[in-house]
């Protein structure tokens, strides 16, 4: 029998950091830590885990957490001046007590969190800004982040900003796994400082590492695992790039964060802004939301089987 969709606050026994834990009416649910406004866990209706993270994670500040999804503000990767992706994926959000009135449709099953200047931003990153993210799971259990940003300098002068969900996905066998939707693209090769190259297969398949983003990305792109059968349908709205991540064997030996044969069980696939950084002025907002589903899904001579179509298109 179906139950009713809940939002508790918890403190987590193992790490001592608080975090929410939304439950859906099916069946699904997600963890959401304060401390980096990061999702580390998103359950389907089945109770299939479909988030990575690593084993040897580290929730302790001012470490990343490795995995879930990491928001990545004021910038990605060494795209920008600042650390490696930005401050706020290792910073501590607040909840949104009272957000403004929301701009689309969402969930009812949400939390709300914001991170606001601090002092220690300034230093690194002269802006003032506001950051509100909405964590939402639909009825079906779809993973919904929604992020505003507004620039609230009293200064009258814009900033600038790149961004990235960086999704770290669990999947069966990363020689087995296939992104659709990015095939004849350009994109730019982390691997070969930044160079811009094109797609030439007809699908992104993996056999050593990937570090890529691609850019001006159609707003649905699939992953399909062979193995699980499942296929991860990723919709963005005002993101127009997607970031593709595998560290392969020897990064992954690398990172004392991060198990040496993981790379195996895990992907990277996030929308982003990249490539055209975002502008904003003085009291300017701006949207960008990420939708994941998860859906069943059989593959055969490089066709989506007819009810991955439909539900992809009822998304």
């Amino acid at each position: 029998m179906a139950g009713t969709a809940s939002v508790e606050r918890v403190k987590d026994r193992a790490t001592g950091l608080d975090k929410f834990v939304l439950r859906e009416a099916r069946g699904s649910s997600v963890e959401v830590y304060l401390y980096g406004g990061q999702v580390t866990f998103w359950k389907n209706n089945f109770g299939h885990q479909l988030l990575f993270v690593s084993n040897k994670a580290t929730f302790k500040p001012p470490k990343a957490i490795r995995g879930g999804i990491q928001i990545c503000f004021p910038q990605l990767g060494s795209h920008g001046v600042l650390e490696q992706h930005g401050f706020a994926r290792n910073r501590f959000w607040s909840v949104d007590e009272s957000p403004p009135p929301f701009p689309i449709a969402t969930s009812n099953c949400h939390i709300d969190l914001i991170l606001k200047t601090s002092q220690e931003d300034l230093k690194m990153w002269p802006h003032s800004y506001e950051f509100r993210l909405r964590v939402a799971l639909s009825p079906r259990g779809d993973l919904i982040l929604t992020s505003r940003i507004r620039n609230i300098s009293s200064d009258g002068k814009p900033f600038q900003f790149t961004f990235a969900y960086h999704t770290y996905f669990s999947v069966s066998d990363i020689s087995e796994v296939r992104v659709e939707g990015l095939e004849t693209l350009d994109y730019l090769d982390n691997l070969q400082f930044k160079k811009r190259c094109t797609e030439q297969g007809d699908a992104v398949v993996f056999e050593s590492e990937v570090d890529k983003v691609y850019l001006s990305a159609p707003p649905k792109i699939v992953i399909i695992d062979h193995e699980k059968k499942r296929t991860l349908v990723l919709r963005k709205e005002g993101l127009p790039d997607v970031v593709v991540w595998n560290p392969w064997d020897k990064k992954a030996k690398a990172m004392p964060d991060f198990g040496d044969d993981e790379y195996k069980n895990m992907l990277c696939v996030g929308a982003a802004a990249i490539e055209k950084p975002i502008t904003l002025r003085p009291g300017e907002e701006w949207l960008g939301k990420q939708e994941i589903s998860a859906v069943p899904s059989s593959y055969s001579s490089g066709q989506l089987d007819p009810e991955v179509i439909r539900r992809m298109h009822t998304i």
